[in-house]
């Protein structure tokens, strides 16, 4: 059981129509499933980060956190091209 409180979570993955979010706390990290149709329509994709507020182990209130959801995906992004820079200069000697 996650305890009641505000969270910021990503969306992991949406199969079958439900979708797990990693719930980050303060010292654990939480799965959490729930019905994809309980997240807001912009955050219904995998890498989403939605802030999470819970009750009773059921979510109250979901808000997409579209500019740190784009943040995030920048960040991955630049780090993947660094490393695939310093790959290929590895390469050629």
């Amino acid at each position: 059981m996650i305890p009641d409180g505000t969270y910021t979570a990503v969306v992991d993955r949406i199969e079958d129509e439900l979708a797990t979010l990693e719930v980050q706390g303060d010292d654990e990290r939480y799965s959490l499933v729930i019905d994809e149709t309980t997240l807001p329509a912009d955050a219904r994709h995998a890498d989403a980060i939605v802030e999470l507020e819970l009750e009773d182990d059921e979510p109250v209130e979901i808000v997409y956190q579209e500019q740190e959801t784009v943040k995030r995906k920048d960040e991955a992004q630049n780090r993947f091209d660094r490393l695939s820079k310093r790959r290929s200069k590895d390469d050629d000697e």
